[in-house]
């Protein structure tokens, strides 16, 4: 299995196709790829693919691509017109791939988005048309320590000036107060775009006085040693770490990270929403998560893919796949199911209904802005410089 997907990463384009059921008649297998590359990952994904495809009458054929290599392969597939039959991408990257014409619209093609969140059925869409739905979420939330909060006789903050009392005040010796992820990538802008959007910033202003006062917050509390200078340098996987080993009394991060999390023999913790710059203030988040493309192909394989989409997006499938993953289903009603029935995932839906799509200000212009974001934050916590000063040479850098 490892040669055959080095022989596809190697040869792009010629992995994303099949013979089987390539003409307009009858159809009984379709190719998906996606970039989930670890062995739980493939299973559920198989799982439910083989579900869906076994319900339409057709065999899925999974295939994994690396993360960095997966959109190189789809924009090439793109502009040879042979996508795969369905592909699970990056939510970030949907209109880029849009862009391209080699889409089915999801919208001409029938499927209802009815029950699902606005905020995620936005996530899919390009130029008025969906072309992508996501059968669950994740965002980020506040996840804290109950044994040194009740040590230290505090509750978990709500405003911003909670946050910062509570990790200034909880932070002693090799441990910090909080950690969040501020690396020079999509993740470092991910982590920061809670605090961005809550505090009334948007991505066509970088240097907005409501930008300036979110990386503040950030600076502060590197500043004061409440957060680890490291922050510049870990990803969501190491704050996750030093939550787990006690060097962080908080940690913003996602849904995923509760298995692990559960793992851990005596690690007492909760979950709250991220907080706020005043108590009436409502938290935005980012929509994480990928959505359910269908290449064009013809129509009889069209139709196929878009059924096993329509079967992938069911409240059922959509909420064993996010009981599977990690993840929040799209479907409001199965969300609250799940909130429910698993209290540790009660702040991430109460998110959802407030998050934002984060190409839903830009378009196809996210990347580069995000890049800039990203390069601000940076330039801020470790090369010295003021929120103003990064910040306004992000919103130079971004061109917008």
């Amino acid at each position: 299995m490892a040669a055959v997907a080095s022989a596809c990463a190697l040869t792009l384009a010629g992995c994303g196709t099949s013979t089987g059921g390539s003409g307009s008649g009858s159809v009984d297998t379709l190719n998906e790829v996606d970039y989930y590359g670890s062995a739980p990952q493939d299973t559920q994904i198989q799982g439910v693919l083989n579900e869906c495809g076994a319900q339409v009458g057709v065999k899925v054929v999974h295939q994994q691509v690396p993360r960095e290599q997966l959109m190189p392969k789809l924009l090439q597939e793109a502009s040879a017109r042979s996508l795969p039959d369905l592909a699970l991408i990056d939510n970030p990257n949907l209109q880029q791939v849009a862009a391209t014409g080699g889409l089915v619209s999801l919208s001409q093609a029938g499927l209802s988005t009815a029950g699902l969140y606005p905020s995620i059925v936005s996530a899919g869409t390009y130029q008025g048309q969906t072309y992508g739905i996501a059968p669950g979420v994740n965002g980020l939330a506040l996840f804290y320590n109950k044994d040194m909060f009740a040590a230290a006789g505090l509750k978990p903050p709500t405003t911003w000036d909670e946050l910062t009392a509570d990790a200034k005040a909880l932070t002693t010796g090799s441990r910090r107060g909080i950690a969040f992820s501020a690396v020079g990538t999509e993740e470092g802008s991910f982590q920061f775009e809670p605090f961005f959007w809550t505090a009334g910033a948007d991505l066509k202003n970088l240097a907005s006085p409501q930008a300036v006062q979110a990386l503040t917050l950030w600076k502060t509390l590197v500043d004061e040693g409440s957060a680890s200078k490291s922050v510049v340098s870990w990803t969501q996987a190491d704050v996750d770490s030093q939550f787990l080993a006690g060097n962080a009394a908080m940690m913003v991060n996602g849904p995923w990270q509760i298995p692990t999390l559960d793992a851990k023999a005596g690690l007492n913790y909760g979950i709250v929403p991220i907080p706020v710059p005043s108590p009436s203030a409502k938290p935005v988040t980012p929509l994480g998560g990928e959505v359910w493309t269908v290449g064009h192909s013809n129509s009889a394989r069209e139709a196929k893919a878009v059924a096993v989409v329509k079967c992938l997006l069911s409240p059922d499938r959509s909420l064993e796949w996010s009981k599977d993953a990690g993840y929040i289903p799209s479907n409001e009603a199965a969300a609250a199911q799940l909130g429910q029935s698993d209290p540790q995932l009660a702040a991430f839906v109460t998110e959802v209904a407030t998050a934002h799509a984060r190409t839903a200000e830009l378009g196809t212009a996210y990347p580069k802005v995000s890049t800039a974001l990203y390069n601000a934050i940076q330039s801020c916590l470790a090369g010295g410089m003021s929120p103003q000063a990064a910040l306004s040479q992000a919103q130079s850098q971004a061109g917008s």
